[in-house]
């Protein structure tokens, strides 16, 4: 959890994007649009001659070279076997740039709209497309990216908060306590799970990272890819009551078995998952605090209001992980 320090994002303005783009050989007619990102920079910009491309600048210090690359080479093997994603485009032969200390990709521009997750053709929809990213990525490893474990969503992020004074005096052996717990519970699931699959994944599978249209969906954002258990990319497509979300699994493993055999063992690990992913966001939140758009879109972060709330939400997931694991319909 400790990235090294590592140059500014207020040192990125709107020239020096435009100044890198011109230097790949990209010539920009001065419209910039800054687009909703918080962990980079992405921006859509137009061009002097054709459509408009996105320019993603790399969060400085979070991924190697190699990690960034094989990211992009992942998401090309998914494009040479006709899924909808988004590649980097190479430019002299490069997916990867770097101008004044800055590494960026340019991507060409796709538009869509958030999908309906609550209508079960969508969800058939979505889970075809997982299986078939997953039945690419079941082909082999990352070798330079991580893998989503207990220790590096659970364990590193809790001790993070709890030596970096992030919490409250008066919170802290609370939170010391329940995430313990909460961790404890954790193993307790992927015991019970076993010896699962581990393969390549998106990584942060939400519906912001997809978008619509009227041919179907396609994701825009593999930044957080790496390895994992297949159902850490269907688990945040539920939401809603148990009831809910057992009806939404059955519909999304419905498409999704179409192109990739699921397996049940790995229901153990739902609401474990959750709950490494809820630890793992206010580490993430605290890693970036010195970031001021961080400081300006979460301003409730830290608050003691704000650890209360955690420390209630990890008391209701150790609860969760003792009960019976979803089981589609």
């Amino acid at each position: 959890m400790n990235e090294p320090a590592a140059l500014s994002f207020s040192t990125l303005t709107p020239d020096t994007v435009l100044d890198a783009l011109d230097s790949v050989g990209l010539y920009s007619d001065g419209r910039l649009l800054a687009l909703n990102s918080y962990e980079n920079r992405v921006y859509q910009i137009g061009m002097e001659q054709g459509a408009p491309v996105v320019a993603k600048f790399y969060r400085p210090a979070r991924w190697s070279d190699a990690a960034i690359l094989e990211e992009h080479a992942f998401v090309q093997q998914l494009v040479g076997h006709e899924i909808p994603v988004v590649p980097a485009l190479p430019l002299a032969g490069q997916t990867l740039h770097r101008y004044q200390g800055f590494r960026f990709a340019v991507f060409p521009r796709h538009g869509g709209r958030a999908p309906e997750l609550e209508d079960r053709m969508t969800l058939e929809w979505m889970g075809r497309f997982i299986g078939r990213i997953h039945a690419v990525g079941a082909i082999e490893p990352f070798r330079e990216r991580p893998t989503l474990d207990v220790v590096s969503f659970g364990e590193e992020p809790r001790e993070y908060l709890l030596t970096h004074g992030f919490i409250p005096d008066e919170l802290a052996d609370a939170y010391r306590s329940v995430a313990a717990q909460a961790l404890e519970g954790v193993r307790r699931c992927f015991e019970r799970a076993g010896a699962v699959r581990i393969l390549r994944l998106h990584g942060d599978c939400h519906g912001g990272n997809v978008l619509w249209t009227d041919a179907g969906p396609h994701f825009v954002d593999f930044d957080d890819s790496r390895m994992g258990p297949a159902v850490q990319d269907l688990w945040m497509m539920l939401s809603g009551e148990r009831a809910d979300m057992v009806r939404q699994l059955s519909d999304l493993l419905a498409g999704y078995e179409d192109f990739f055999d699921f397996d049940p063992r790995e229901l153990h690990l739902i609401e474990a998952l959750r709950t490494l992913r809820l630890i793992h966001y206010s580490a993430w939140l605290a890693l970036r605090w010195d970031d001021p758009a961080f400081t300006t879109a979460f301003p409730w972060f830290n608050t003691q209001r704000y650890w209360q709330d955690r420390i209630l939400e990890l008391r209701e997931q150790i609860a969760l992980m003792d009960e019976a694991p979803l089981w589609p319909a």
